[in-house]
């Protein structure tokens, strides 16, 4: 299987397709990278860090240590012992002038820790069951052997690497758990270190001006016009649904209802009557949001949360490839029309989780504009098309969104979280504006001290988008377009070695970077058939089977799972009975293989083949 693990993914240097189109896009960055650790060809994902001089225990945050008498100054002292728990350096702060001081030699052991915790692991997730896990966790952090003091962070960095399913291995495919960039890890070790919080201006001057400059470039990508959009860094997709359906609600429901539901909540479960100097009788319309059978369960969890309950998504059938039917979405609007409905919102998914299914964007618009639903196209995987210009064209009609979600750490290669919620109009965002006098007093914002607290659900908020900005500058868009470009060419080889393959069937052709297959057991020998009631004989032998391909492929991926050799991904197909399990790769590692890929399809048929032998 892959041999890429942790800190040192093991990719050769010049065998790695994806990492050709890495070294391009990185040599392209220039000058404009010089002082920034980016991963050559074949170096893995993650920067290795530079050697670094051990402070003395005992000196004092913010001050370098005085070299060794026998040691020329630029020559690294002997390894200083661990320091106590309680001394200078465990207390000690990462921010200000000192800061870096106090922090390098634990970014030391950080580095050495995640080394050894992948050495340990040896492939792309430990070996074991998850008892076996539960069991190793508890004996390092509870218990009398529990790890204390200086060891700490040692020893549970290691546990934390050892236990980790490491999304730089090849055979790690399952889900949209990208291997982050090392560009961006390092960028995200300068904002925890600083801790800028995103509520105040006076918490975070600079991060405050580089989040709105960044949201109007992402705006500018989707097609939106930058000075009149807006948006915020999200904590992902799910955030950003949430977000974009909770709009949906107050412009849509509000304008029918004569209400202004933010304050006075859904029709029939707020107060009984609208505000005004003449009670008005409540709105009867049922609030419906129409999402496809295949649509991110998070719009469920959002019309729960919204107090419209889930049972007001309408789920619209899908084609083979788990694209929504616009002609099914029409049947459903006009029903809705028909039954004295209210369509809020039409929910289109732009890369489904399973497929990476793009459903028909212009279409969606025009039948949400036509029936007065806002339009929110969740993109938090297919947004990284954006990216590439061979499949920027998948978009087409993105702009026509009220409201769009992206996810960065997905075909962005950040670390986790790096969602964006956007909108097309910032006049829009107006019910989730809010002023908190101890944040952003209306004098300090008339004085042009700005807030981004009315942009956001939460209140602190991580600097999330310098991350991004860094990996932008470094690399820019053509040089994330080749990454993305060599997940997708990945994608399609592993589909033609599947389609290829007499024990494997391949779902539908990848429209972005996954796609789903399944192993075929040998059919069971056949009956003897009942000339009378053949057609029922047949059904049945094929429910049977269905139902053992299921099973089958169900335990070869705990299997692989068990012996630590893969981590491959399985759903179902919607609809019902037996026969929908399948399993899924999802390639985010631009310095994968195909050779890799087919590899691990090798492993999912041998672990089929175990599976069916353990029957």
């Amino acid at each position: 299987m892959g041999t890429g693990t942790g800190t040192e993914t093991g990719m050769e240097a010049g065998a790695v397709t994806g990492a050709g189109a890495v070294a391009e896009a990185e040599a392209e960055a220039g000058a404009r990278a010089r002082a920034v650790v980016v991963p050559e060809a074949g170096a893995g994902l993650v920067a290795q860090a530079p050697p670094r001089r051990s402070p003395d225990p005992g000196t004092a945050p913010g001050t370098a240590p005085d070299p060794e008498p026998d040691q020329e100054p630029d020559q690294e002292p002997a390894p200083e012992p661990a320091p106590h728990p309680d001394s200078a350096h465990a207390t000690a702060l990462s921010g200000g002038t000192g800061g870096a001081d106090a922090l390098a030699p634990l970014v030391d052991t950080v580095m050495d820790a995640l080394a050894r915790g992948a050495r340990r692991r040896g492939g792309p997730i430990a070996p074991g069951r998850p008892g076996e896990v539960a069991a190793t966790v508890s004996e390092v952090f509870g218990g009398p052997t529990a790890v204390t003091g200086a060891e700490a962070l040692d020893r549970l960095t290691e546990l934390l690497a050892h236990g980790s399913a490491d999304p730089a291995d090849a055979s790690c495919a399952a889900h949209l758990h990208c291997p982050p960039l090392a560009v961006a890890v390092a960028a995200d070790l300068a904002v925890s270190a600083l801790n800028p919080s995103q509520d105040s201006w006076d918490q975070a001057p600079a991060a405050t001006a580089l989040e709105t400059l960044l949201l109007q470039e992402l705006a500018g990508l989707v097609g939106y016009e930058p000075e009149h959009a807006a948006g915020v860094l999200t904590s992902g997709g799910t955030e950003s649904n949430l977000m974009g359906l909770m709009l949906a609600r107050d412009r849509v429901l509000g304008a029918a209802s004569g209400r202004q539901i933010e304050l006075t909540g859904v029709p029939g479960t707020g107060t009984d009557h609208a505000p005004g100097p003449r009670p008005q009788p409540r709105s009867r319309l049922r609030p419906r949001i129409l999402a496809s059978a295949a649509a991110h369960f998070s719009v469920q969890r959002a019309a729960a949360l919204l107090g419209l309950g889930e049972d007001a998504v309408l789920p619209v059938p899908v084609d083979h490839q788990l694209r929504m039917d616009t002609e099914a979405l029409a049947a459903a609007l006009d029903g809705c029309a028909e039954r004295g409905e209210l369509p809020v919102a039409v929910v289109a998914t732009a890369g489904t989780t399973d497929t990476g299914a793009i459903d028909p964007l212009r279409a969606c618009a025009a039948l949400a504009a036509e029936h007065g639903a806002w339009l929110h196209v969740d993109a938090a995987y297919g947004g990284g098309a954006l990216l590439s210009d061979r499949l920027a064209p998948l978009l087409d009609g993105l702009a026509l969104a009220d409201s769009v979600s992206l996810d960065w750490h997905k075909l962005g290669w950040q670390p986790a979280a790096a969602g964006v919620f956007l909108v097309r109009r910032s006049e829009t965002y107006a019910s989730l504006a809010r002023r908190a006098v101890y944040l952003n007093p209306a004098d300090d914002e008339e004085a042009g001290y700005p807030s981004l607290l009315g942009l956001s659900l939460r209140t602190t908020r991580r600097a999330d988008a310098f991350k991004i900005a860094v990996t932008l500058r470094t690399l820019g868009r053509a040089g994330l377009g080749r990454l993305v470009d060599a997940c997708r060419d990945l994608a399609v080889a592993g589909a033609r070695a599947v389609a290829d393959h007499p024990r494997l069937e391949l779902h539908s052709e990848p429209v972005l970077t996954a796609f789903l297959f399944r192993y075929q057991p040998k059919p069971e020998p056949e009956r003897q058939a009942d000339t009378a009631n053949a057609a029922a004989d047949t059904a049945e032998a094929q429910r049977e089977y269905g139902a053992r391909c299921d099973a089958v492929n169900a335990a070869l991926r705990r299997r692989l799972l068990r012996e630590g050799s893969a981590v491959v991904g399985r759903t179902e197909l919607p609809g019902e009975g037996p026969g929908r399990v399948r399993l899924k790769l999802t390639l985010l590692n631009p310095h994968t293989t195909a050779a890799e890929v087919e590899r691990l399809l090798h492993a999912v048929v041998a672990a089929g083949r175990a599976e069916e032998g353990a029957r």
